[in-house]
């Protein structure tokens, strides 16, 4: 008797028999265009004097697995569900998570942690979960028209889904169609054209040197961005280092992009590799270029090639307009988008390495993007409630291992991770703020979280709480963190008070407390300026001009030269721009508005001590701008003498010389650049000014690079 397997399949095997196999008419028929008899070989075939070629049959369309219907419409449930914020225990927790929201589950996970290491007993938490906002899929919409619609490709990100068929009309289809298209059709509208005689991997420095700028990445750059997972990349680039002209293009554009940002990061115009910082710069960009287009960066899916771009424009940052920059900065954004890196349910489909480097990329992008708005036109900000992204863990890189199915739990006390952390849950809280949305676009006010209670002060209590006091400033990354954040908090403390209250109707209190935090913004500068710690991410701090509380300090002296603050104000400033311009020999010519404005709040300053009988020495910057201003008009005359025909109304004055180039840009980060206003904020500060008189020589008539 034989096996039950063999018994069992019996029946099936003869039934299989019984069936005639299904013949097709032969190729040349078909290609004829005639009747085939179906035998081999064919009759028509015999009389054509053809050889009979046998069609062989279509591969059977693979029968999808009988569940496919009931899992679709319990993942169709599970997402409504989780849209109306029910809880419920998925089919599949997605990557391995907890199937609790992630919200919940990071918060739990992060008490747990800090009651073990304090040693206290749990107390029971009740967490309103926030409900989640998920877009309609395009594609499976369009599918429902279907009447085939179980064969329609659902997910947009099922490329590497075995169960989806190769011959679908959905998102992956059309992408597919759109490379097939657009093959031979390079997108350099934006980098330029290939250079077809480079070979790229001559342009890669010796190995000695790629470890060398590796480790200037590491310590200068890598903290403060977090784009990169160091064990897993640092293997890959040792891997590489053996044979550079077989690597993927992807590798090599992140390999370009990270020696530009680290050659960027250093101080020295005169570098230890060689060559000057700035033709070390410009050949690494150049190399980053040519790599970023190898791997089509415009139309890339690929998370790697989206950080060489970021990192790329941040090496670009110090010599590029910012306007300019915001304009390439739109194209990754919308890049990043496109791989729905800012959703939230997308990324909880990855594994926890990939989901917290999607995370991390994202907000890098979106407060760089904020940043350099700032400098340009604050209303371009991304930094705004339409997306979902939720902020970094703060793990370290090696709390994050490829094979890990669950995310590990954030840690209580500082990691490497702090300075994302801290900003990230800031911006977090910045893009639901009214206030915020005030300067950028008020109607987003409407899709907005409610941020409830007293605004700023509640979120400045909550990062000290959690983040600051933890520091240990004689760290230099911890340092770093205490007083960008603080400067940060600072600076829109001052936003927020100008958006609640105008500032022609203030009360004294109220101007006393806008300068109190003008006072705040120019300390933490001058703490980061000042401190050895800072040295390593010096490119950061050049980055951010405490524009703002110059411009009130000096607008408020000039309407109240004795008011409770002038002294400290003076002081401050002072000390602030002996570290930002001590180095600089000369204003340039479109500083010089600035600089009369000092000078003519140190006149309503002692104009006002002379009336009470009293005189006090000039500080620092009075004396300073008195120094440069002369060398500006003393260089002005020259040029005058040697250039006669000047017309009237155009400026004569003398640019800086090559030796203040460097200082100018450290210093004020660019201050000689094209004009282009005072940016998004302009309107802000037009009113901002105190009530000065039209006649006086305001800053709504300047004509200068942002430095906000």
């Amino acid at each position: 008797m034989p096996p039950p397997e063999q018994r069992a399949s019996t029946p099936t095997s003869s039934r299989s028999a019984a069936k005639s196999p299904r013949v097709l008419a032969c190729v040349l028929c078909q290609q004829r265009k005639v009747r085939c008899d179906r035998k081999f070989p064919c009759a028509s075939c015999i009389r054509a004097g053809a050889q009979c070629v046998p069609t062989l049959a279509p591969r059977p369309r693979r029968r999808r697995f009988p569940e496919r219907e009931l899992l679709e419409r319990l993942r169709k449930y599970e997402d409504l569900l989780r849209q109306h914020n029910i809880p419920f225990e998925p089919l599949h927790a997605p990557a391995g998570e907890d199937s609790r929201t992630p919200e919940f589950v990071e918060h739990a996970r992060s008490e747990e942690r800090t009651v073990g290491e304090e040693g206290q007993s749990k107390e029971s938490m009740t967490v309103k979960a926030e409900p989640v906002y998920a877009a309609k899929n395009y594609w499976k919409v369009l599918s429902l028209v279907s009447q085939d619609a179980e064969d329609v490709d659902f997910d947009d990100n099922s490329e590497d889904d075995p169960s989806h068929s190769q011959d679908t009309l959905g998102g992956t289809a059309v992408r597919k169609m759109f490379d097939q298209a657009y093959k031979n059709n390079h997108q350099n509208f934006i980098f330029g054209s290939h250079e077809a005689n480079v070979d790229l991997s001559t342009l890669h420095p010796d190995q000695v040197q790629i470890f060398k700028l590796w480790q200037i990445y590491l310590d200068n750059v890598d903290p403060l961005l977090k784009v990169t997972h160091t064990p897993t990349l640092q293997a890959r680039i040792f891997d590489a280092l053996s044979d550079l002209a077989r690597i993927s293009p992807e590798l090599e554009a992140l390999l370009f992009s990270l020696y530009s940002v680290a050659i960027m990061s250093l101080d020295d115009e005169r570098s230890s590799f060689g060559s000057p910082r700035k033709e070390l710069l410009q050949g690494y960009q150049f190399g980053c270029q040519q790599a970023l287009l190898n791997c089509d960066v415009l139309r890339t899916g690929d998370r790697e090639c989206l950080t060489a771009l970021l990192l790329y424009l941040v090496s670009m940052r110090s010599e590029t307009d910012p306007r300019s920059l915001s304009s390439v900065l739109g194209v990754a954004i919308r890049i990043a988008q496109r791989m729905s890196i800012n959703d939230e349910r997308t990324n909880a489909r990855y594994c926890p390495l990939e989901r917290e480097m999607r995370r991390r990329l994202w907000w890098s992008l979106i407060m760089f993007d904020n940043r350099i708005g700032e400098m340009s036109d604050h209303k371009t900000s991304m930094l705004i409630p339409t997306w979902d992204c939720r902020s970094p863990l703060n793990v370290t890189d090696n709390d994050l291992q490829p094979e890990m199915k669950d995310s590990p739990a954030a840690y209580a006390s500082p990691t490497e991770a702090l300075f994302i952390s801290a900003r990230s849950e800031l911006g977090d809280f910045l893009r639901h703020s009214a206030f915020h949305l005030d300067y950028i676009n008020p109607s987003l006010k409407a899709v907005a979280r409610d941020t409830k209670g007293d605004g700023m002060t509640d979120i400045e209590r909550k990062i000290e709480d959690k983040y600051l006091r933890l520091c240990n400033p004689d760290n230099p990354l911890h340092y770093m963190t205490i007083w960008t954040i603080r400067g940060f908090l600072a600076k829109h403390l001052l936003l927020e008070l100008y958006s609640k209250f105008s500032p022609t109707k203030q009360s004294e209190t109220q101007r006393n407390t806008a300068s109190s935090y003008a006072i705040r913004i120019l300390k933490s500068d001058t703490m980061l300026m000042r401190s050895p710690h800072t040295k390593r991410y010096r490119w950061h701090v050049h980055m951010h001009f405490p524009f703002p509380a110059y411009l009130h300090a000096i607008q408020d002296l000039k309407k109240r030269p004795m008011q409770a603050h002038a002294r400290e104000m003076w002081k401050t400033m002072s000390e602030n721009a002996e570290l930002r311009f001590k180095d600089m020999h000369k204003f340039p010519p479109v500083f010089e508005n600035v600089a009369r404005n000092v000078l003519q709040a140190w006149e309503a300053h002692q104009a006002a001590l002379g009336e009470h009988g009293k005189s006090i020495a000039p500080p620092w910057i009075v004396q300073d701008v008195r120094t440069k201003l002369n060398n500006l008009h003393s260089d002005s005359g020259n040029c005058n003498a040697e250039q006669p025909n000047d017309t009237e109304g155009t400026t004569s004055l003398s640019m800086p010389t090559e030796h203040d180039i460097p200082n100018l840009l450290s210093g004020m980060e660019g201050f000689g650049s094209v004009a282009c206003g005072l940016g998004g904020y302009s309107d802000i500060f037009e009113q901002a000014v105190m009530d000065v008189d039209a006649d006086q020589s305001g800053w709504p008539t300047m004509n200068f690079y942002p430095m906000w």
